[in-house]
């Protein structure tokens, strides 16, 4: 999992230590004091040799020659990773600028979309340049902190987003998911958009068993009425999970589905209800305005993004197509398990600025693990499988 940003988060970190350290530069030892009485003694005796040599005509003498410079050994033969202060070594802001061009370059091989590498590169350069370097400290573990902090800052603080970028301000309140569905008004409505191919159906399924393994009773809504076969891996999906579904025909509207599923859940007393939609590509116009008209019907508690980890910089995009169509609150990430890169996670968060709350890591219903910015850093830096 994330081994591509791992690796290269490593390798950078390599060349940091195998760089030359500065050698420390020893001072002269201060010579002996004198006694005081042997020092009055020697000063006196010096003063009345001088008075007698003064008193002496002057032979002339030649012009003294001048004396020698002795250039400042230049700034290219010290180690330019570092800048002398008054309280000791520092960062140099040159040699921070050449790792943050190497860090550049490992997120975006990684598939960081360049507005997310941005903000870590500013996070980093703000925690290092000029930074005191004490004697002993670890340069590369100083360095890997900051990098630690800049994701765990991207992952977690709010993003400021242009007023076109995204319909409404996410309705979600971090940190737990279950806290939120536990505060809210019943039922709870759940929106699901994305592709299709992403996994969104079975992740439906997986929050709807997460759910119930805490107490909550849900209805689930086939809204993909554009696929028939949608619909019938929903039923599957419902059957197994003991759990009713709404579903109209195939070609009906999706609208009037998410609405008789909501009116089922306020007449049965359901906690929450699971509202599935078409997942035609972003580019859809078509799509698009049926979403918008599926989130003015069902007014939801949350839209949920589900996003292929391994689509990479698409997913980045079809998330923030679905952001300005209909506002996404939270984002779960699909298929990390076989994620070598990692970047979709970063790079999503900070596109959308919704928060990602999930990771699906296999095919079975158990296999949905909450998502936490510590979390991620612990499995790029190595802390987590």
């Amino acid at each position: 999992m994330f081994n591509s940003l791992k690796e290269k988060l490593g390798a950078l970190r390599q060349k940091i230590s195998s760089a030359p350290e500065k050698e420390e530069v020893k001072e002269a030892p201060a010579p002996p004091k004198e006694e005081p009485r042997k020092a009055f003694k020697k000063a006196k005796a010096a003063a009345k040799a001088a008075a007698v040599e003064a008193a002496r005509p002057e032979p002339a003498r030649p012009a003294p020659e001048p004396a020698p410079v002795i250039s400042a050994p230049r700034r290219e033969e010290e180690d330019e990773r570092f800048t002398d202060g008054i309280l000791g070594r520092r960062l140099s802001e040159s040699r921070v600028g050449e790792l943050l061009d190497e860090l550049e370059i490992a997120l975006l091989e990684s598939d960081v979309a360049l507005p997310a590498v941005e903000a870590i590169k500013k996070r980093v350069k703000q925690d290092l340049v000029d930074r005191k370097v004490r004697l002993g400290t670890d340069v590369p573990d100083m360095v890997e902190e900051a990098l630690k902090d800049a994701i765990t800052a991207v992952l977690a603080e709010p993003v400021v987003l242009p007023p076109k970028a995204r319909r409404h301000p996410s309705r979600f309140e971090p940190p737990f998911f279950s806290e939120f569905v536990d505060r809210h008004d019943k039922p709870v409505v759940l929106m699901f958009v994305g592709i299709n191919g992403t996994g969104k159906t079975t992740t439906i399924a997986k929050i709807g068993h997460m759910l119930m393994k805490q107490g909550y009773s849900i209805v689930i809504a086939a809204g993909d009425t554009f696929r028939a076969g949608a619909i019938q891996q929903l039923e599957k999906h419902a059957d197994q999970l003991g759990v009713k579904l709404i579903r109209h025909e195939a070609g009906s509207d999706p609208a009037s589905v998410a609405y008789d599923a909501i009116e089922h859940a306020r007449a049965r007393r359901r906690d929450v209800v699971l509202v599935d939609t078409a997942g035609r590509m972003q580019t859809d116009t078509g799509l698009m305005e049926e979403m918008s008209k599926i989130e003015r019907v069902a007014n939801p508690s949350l839209v949920i993004y589900v996003g292929d980890a391994l689509a990479g910089n698409d997913a980045v995009n079809e998330a923030m197509a679905f952001n300005r169509a209909v506002g996404v609150d939270a984002v779960v990430l699909t298929k990390v398990d076989a994620d070598a890169k990692g970047g979709a996670a970063l790079s999503i968060r900070y596109a959308t600025g919704a928060p990602v709350i999930f990771v699906g890591t296999g095919q079975e219903y158990k296999d949905l693990e909450a998502f936490s910015p510590r979390w991620m850093v612990d499995r790029i830096f190595g802390a987590g499988a």
